[in-house]
């Protein structure tokens, strides 16, 4: 199973902080499990990999990163709206 997530922000200082803001979550998987997020330009590219047999893990390390990468970009928002 694999999977590929593409989210764009409104320049490349967003998107190179949302992948870092994520980036530890590549580190430590389950074995058969591979995630890999970087940024690019304005753009965000996750792709998640699994060659295991239980779909509920490959939806739930979905899951799992866009609720980091939500709470990554509320802070973000809530830095701007205090500066």
């Amino acid at each position: 199973m694999e999977a590929e997530i593409l989210l764009k922000y409104a320049n490349r200082r967003e998107a190179e902080a949302v992948a870092r803001a994520v980036s530890p979550d590549n580190v430590k998987v389950p074995c058969g499990l591979s995630v890999e997020t970087k940024a690019s330009g304005s753009k965000v590219f996750t792709t998640i990999s699994y060659s295991g047999e239980r779909v509920g893990t490959f939806i739930s390390t979905i899951d799992d990163l866009l609720s980091c990468i939500s709470v990554a970009e509320r802070t973000f928002s809530a830095i701007k709206r205090s500066i």
